[in-house]
């Protein structure tokens, strides 16, 4: 598949890039946006059985724009459809992952227009009559069957409609979370509850020269309060300064927060014995001006992805704890931690 991915580098120029003055609209920017050449739905939780087990998940699917040449026919290749599953098992601190990879086709793997509906095989998240979202996958011994329901409305990121990733014209995306969903189901064959987070990114860029991987952290507070926050690394160590985040208030409003108001700093390190690669292990992070000061501690060390088999991306996607402070006031809460391009620069992916 290396070459073929190198061809949706190639075909970059057929599909429209991210820019200024992009204006949202649900439910239809929940669907798909096939004039972007690189979107992802992805759907990251904590859950807590019936039974007192407690798991973290992450379903991902991606879509990859291969050509918008007019079609000759209809198995002409014009996308890839690639997918990863995963559950954190906290109490037999187990972490396993699944994939896949597909031709998009009204049969194995798509998404519609207008509204959330996408499936890659029997992975799939959909939209219920009742407007409520459905996410299921099972692979090997691990199954997740939800419902989550919207306790608040999109958060946009960024400013002006896009998500800023490098500096330059389309380096960017466009780029909303739900970030405060209930979920209720079961989770390999117990019946459930929790939260969920998604995102939902589109765009037509990838990293630029400079830059080698992102860390990227979604928090939900028992405040009401949500802060997502990245930051792109470039090469030599450094943070881009188009780094940024958000800060979702507990009645939903999107605060914008630029990179030189964030502050992160690692408490350790962790090595994979599969990879090689070195992470960052527990952080502190503050944000002064809003008085926030949290630590995130991995619920488990080693939640790392290796996608041979689809992205050909090596990260660490995981579970974490919070605990800390906001406007003086005790919090905890729980997220989810990504990270790319320590073992290699991310080309693939870019939040």
């Amino acid at each position: 598949m290396t070459r073929l991915f190198a061809a949706l580098l190639l075909a970059a120029a057929q599909f429209q890039p991210a820019l200024p003055g992009y204006e949202f609209s649900f439910p239809r920017d929940h669907g798909t946006h096939e004039e972007y050449r690189t979107e992802w739905w992805y759907y990251t939780g904590h859950l807590r059985a019936d039974d007192g087990r407690a798991y973290g998940f992450e379903l991902t699917f991606f879509r990859a724009g291969v050509s918008r040449e007019p079609a000759a026919t209809r198995w002409d290749l014009r996308d890839l459809a690639l997918a990863h599953f995963a559950i954190t098992d906290l109490n037999a601190r187990r972490f396993r992952y699944y994939e896949k990879l597909n031709r998009s086709s009204p049969f194995t793997a798509s998404a519609v227009a207008g509204r959330l509906d996408v499936f890659n095989e029997s992975w799939r998240a959909t939209t219920m009559p009742d407007g409520a979202w459905r996410v299921a996958a099972r692979s090997g011994s691990d199954a997740i069957d939800l419902v989550l329901r919207a306790r608040k409305p999109p958060a946009i990121h960024g400013e002006n409609g896009v998500s800023v990733k490098a500096e330059g014209v389309g380096y960017a995306t466009h780029y909303y979370s739900m970030t405060r969903l209930e979920a209720g189901g079961t989770v390999n064959g117990r019946r459930c509850t929790g939260e969920a987070w998604m995102d939902h990114e589109f765009g037509s860029s990838a990293l630029r020269e400079s830059q080698q991987g992102w860390d990227w952290y979604s928090v939900q507070l028992d405040n009401e309060t949500e802060l997502m926050l990245y930051v792109i690394r470039r090469r030599d160590g450094t943070p881009d300064t188009t780094s940024s985040g958000s800060l979702i208030t507990s009645d939903g409003t999107v605060i914008h927060i630029r990179r030189e108001q964030m502050q992160i700093q690692p408490l350790g390190r962790w090595r994979s014995a599969k990879s090689g690669a070195v992470y960052p292990m527990g952080w502190r992070i503050a944000v002064p001006q809003f008085r926030i000061a949290i630590t995130l501690q991995p619920l488990l060390q080693d939640q790392e992805l290796i996608t041979r088999q689809s992205t050909q991306v090596t990260y660490w996607e995981g579970a974490v704890g919070v605990s800390g402070s906001f406007a003086n006031n005790a919090v905890t809460g729980e997220g989810y931690v990504e990270m790319t391009g320590y073992d290699r620069a991310a080309a693939m992916k870019s939040r």
